[in-house]
Formats: C-alpha cells, structure tokens, sequence
C-alpha cells in the first residue's frame, strides 16, 4: 500500500503539471503541450494491458518493484532538467514572441525521463492484474493454458463480442474528459488563480478538483445514495445504468465549460486581451470549479460502473484483462482525443496558441453534440445488452439500461 501511495503521488504529481512545465520551461506552444500529454496519457493507458500479460506470464508480483524502480528513475530525470538550466532553453524574452527552441540534448533527456516515469506509472494502473490464487497449479504449471478452441472459448469470444458496442461508448466518453481537462489548464494560465492577497493557485493543480470531487461523492454514493435508490425504486442500481449516469454528467460539464469559456473570451475581449500572448483574463479561475466538480461527480459514477461491468460479464478466463479494461478505455481516448484536436485544428481557427484569440467554446459546444449522440447509442446498446449472470438480466429486462 505505500508503494502505491508512493506511486500516486509521484506519477500524478509529474504529469498534472506536465503542460505548464512544457509551455514555461520548454517554449512549447499551448496546443502542443496539451497533445504532447495526451500523447504520454494515452500510452500510460495502454501499459497496464501489456503489464497484465508480463505480470501473468513471466513476473507477478515483481513487476511492482520494476515499475517502482523506473518512476524513481523518471522522476529523477525530470528533476534534473527542472535543476540545472543547462538542460532547458533559455526563457522567451519579456513581452516578445520570440523564443529560444530546446536543443536535441535537452529534448533527449526529457523525454527520456517522461517515458522512465510513464511505464512506472503504468505499473501502478496494473496493480489489480497480478496471478491470483487458482492461477497455477501447485507443481507451478499452468492451470488455464491456451490449446484448440474448446466450445467454452468460442462462447467467451461470443461473449467478448457482445460487450465490445458497450465498450466502445466509453471510449467516446473519456475522450471529451481527456479534452477538457488538458484545455482546463490552459484556461487556467490565462486567468487570474489568486485566491486570497497572498496565494495563487498553480495551474496545473486545478485538475485535483476532479480527484477530490469523484473521492468525496463515492464515498457518498455507497452509503448514502444508493440505499436512498433502492428505497424509492425497489431495485439496485445495475452497472449499466451507472454507466449511463456518467454519459449525463459528461455531456452536462461539457456544456458548463462551453458557457464558461463564453464567459472568459467575452471578458478577455472586453480588455482587448486577444493579441496579447500571455494575457490574463481578469476572471477568477473558481469559475472553473463547477465543470471540474461535475466531471469528478461523473467519474464517481462511470470507473466503479465500468470495472464492476467487466469483471461481472467477462469470461473467467479473462478477469485479469477485464480490470484493466478501464484503463485501455482511457488510453485510446486519449489518442482519439489527440486526433480530433488535430482535426480541429486543421480545419478550423478555433484552437490558435492564444486561446484568447481563439474560440474554445465552439470545441466544448462541438463535443456536447457528440456526446449527445454517443449517449443515445449507448441507450441502445444498453436496452439491447442481455446480462449473463441470471439474476441481473431479469432486473435490467423490466428497467431502461
């Protein structure tokens, strides 16, 4: 347990100030730095997948102890490059475009370091895909081994198929969230973080306020709210129908950051700030609050959601791999989320460096119609998805999703 402490606190720590370290220490532009992370989340996503076959096949629990090792050696590395100026460039000169590119030691060096820390990182979203008892046999042979088809396996491929349309919408959900959150940052540089005379809030920080809003509500939601369903309703809320809960409240934060965003461009070009780089909106960045609190209050709803799904309906066989479903959920939306920015991008002039010459909300408002149209195939999917387990196909026959 205080190795994964360890773990959280280092991984997250690097990473949630990974775009402000980029734009002010490595001259990235702010687009940029935001898909350089992407990048780096969506392939700590995908780790754990290739961590659950190695933990399962070669290491077990070892493999902690290797991921362990490498996050010090990232962190490490990325300490050093905040340390000693030889390896950033020079800062971009006051009040001037121009600034100094890194040189191709430098840039060796910090990606060196992010890649050290991005597969520790990934170890500790393996933690649940190590062997379990039943696994091997007592003479250390294989108890499950791979061999022809039998008509068990082909039913658990049917069964695989089956839930790949579910999955699939999840993508479509994480990927906005993946969106919303670099860009949140980004707003945050350009707006004024004072709270109180005598603290300013980091930028990259803000982003705690999803982690602190999905830890308090479920912690509510076990004792509290769930109980308070059943009560009224008669029935357990089913896995798919949580899920659904956190299609609604992505769409809904999605839609409060748009009006937000409004908000900031009208302020920023009531000032005159949209050609100045680097301007400060003055506008509190606690309007940011409210989106981040209902994307913590969806996540609540959607990681248990997800994880409890797939481990319920996947195969025996497949239980290691279906607790690191979520985190391959995560990992391909931040690829897809990657590549719709760039599309965006290319097609339109909404996301300019300056985003107070931009227009972001058109982003957040071209994802509420997504997201709405994604929660409507997720309905269907879901009124058409048959439980396996007997007891929860007659509840969810009679219910919605």
């Amino acid at each position: 347990m205080a190795t994964l402490t360890g773990l959280i606190v280092s991984g997250w720590g690097w990473l949630t100030n990974l775009i402000v370290y980029l734009i002010e220490e490595f001259n990235v532009k702010s687009i940029d730095a935001t898909q350089i992370v992407n990048v780096i989340s969506g392939t700590i996503g995908l780790i754990p997948i290739i961590g659950a076959i190695t933990a399962d096949s070669f290491l077990g629990s070892f493999l902690v102890s290797i991921s362990s090792v490498f996050s010090f050696l990232g962190a490490a590395v990325l300490t050093l490059t905040a340390t000693l100026c030889q390896l950033r460039p020079q800062q971009c000169e006051t009040g001037s475009n121009f600034c100094h590119g890194s040189s191709k030691l430098q840039l060796a060096v910090l990606y060196t370091g992010i890649t050290l820390a991005s597969i520790g990182l990934g170890m500790f979203l393996n933690r649940a895909a190590l062997k379990t008892e039943g696994d091997i046999h007592s003479d250390g042979s294989v108890a499950k081994p791979w061999r022809i088809c039998t008509v068990q396996q082909v039913e658990d491929l049917k069964t695989l198929i089956r839930i790949f349309p579910i999955w699939a919408t999840a993508v479509f959900v994480s990927t906005p969230i993946a969106v919303q959150t670099n860009m949140t940052v980004l707003q945050a540089l350009a707006m004024d973080r004072h709270l109180g005379p005598n603290f300013k809030m980091p930028a990259g920080s803000i982003i705690v306020v999803v982690l602190l809003s999905s830890a308090i509500f479920i912690a509510l939601l076990d004792p509290f709210l769930f109980p308070a369903w059943q009560k009224l309703t008669g029935r357990s809320l089913t896995p798919l129908q949580r899920i659904g809960a956190a299609h609604a409240f992505n769409i809904l934060s999605m839609a409060i950051s748009a009006l937000v965003e409004s908000r900031r461009l009208k302020v920023a070009h009531d000032h005159h700030l949209q050609n100045q780089q680097g301007a400060i909106v003055p506008m509190l960045a606690l309007w940011l609050f409210p989106q981040l609190v209902v994307i913590g209050i969806g996540e609540a709803f959607s990681f248990p959601g997800n994880v409890s799904f797939y481990y319920q309906e996947f195969p025996v066989s497949l239980k290691s791999t279906a607790t690191a479903m979520f985190s391959l959920v995560a990992g391909i939306a931040y690829y897809v989320s990657t590549a719709l920015v760039d599309l965006i991008r290319n097609v339109t002039a909404w996301l300019p460096d300056d985003i107070n010459h931009g227009r972001l909300d058109n982003v957040y408002w071209t994802f509420v119609v997504l997201g709405l149209l994604n929660f409507g195939y997720f309905l269907v999917c879901a009124k058409l998805y048959k439980y396996r387990n007997l007891q929860h196909e007659v509840e969810g026959s009679s219910q919605l999703i």
